[in-house]
């Protein structure tokens, strides 16, 4: 547990699902956590799983979906060198110069990276976001997975570290 926190709950585990408004276009959802600022309350992310649609295979043609888990609203899909981004997943298929549907590619880095580490975020803020965007599709995308984590109280000072930190850098 990190220092500074009190766990008050056991593991939960929060469901979302996105999916695009149309095809190739930029969507996000805002999830709540129902947290309590009053107490101090944060959210301690342990592990995330996120399943992608897979892109059209479409002769001659590169077609993707990136997806993103981050801590503060987005204008666009981010990668892990964000500072409130928190998971990724891309799927894509490259079918560029080729006469057939290409060969299809997927990747989602180790952003949950086992036991190693007692937790992979804090969220702060009462909710977090999800991000979708297709590329050359001929249909919208899919994005459903579950985020894994526990409440806990945080002490004043960490709490205001927590709350400035993640507001300043979104």
């Amino acid at each position: 547990m990190p220092t500074g926190l009190k766990q008050t709950s056991s593991i939960v585990a929060i469901g979302f699902e996105i999916r695009e408004v149309a095809p190739n276009t930029f969507t996000q959802l805002e999830v709540d956590l129902n947290l309590s600022p009053l107490d101090r309350e944060v959210f301690v992310v342990q592990s995330i799983d996120m399943t992608l649609t897979a892109p059209n295979a479409i002769a001659g043609q590169d077609t993707a979906f990136a997806s993103s888990l981050t801590t503060t609203r987005q204008q666009g899909v981010v990668s892990l060198g964000n500072a409130n981004c928190l998971a990724v997943a891309v799927n894509q298929i490259a079918a560029a110069g080729f006469v057939d549907g290409g060969v299809g590619f997927s990747q989602t880095p180790s952003e949950t990276p086992g036991t190693i580490l007692p937790y992979i975020g804090i969220i702060a803020t009462n909710d977090f976001f999800c991000q979708l965007e297709g590329a050359g599709n001929t249909g919208s995308g899919f994005l459903s997975g579950k985020l894994y984590g526990y409440r806990a109280q945080a002490s004043a000072d960490i709490y205001a570290a927590l709350v400035q930190s993640e507001v300043l850098s979104a």
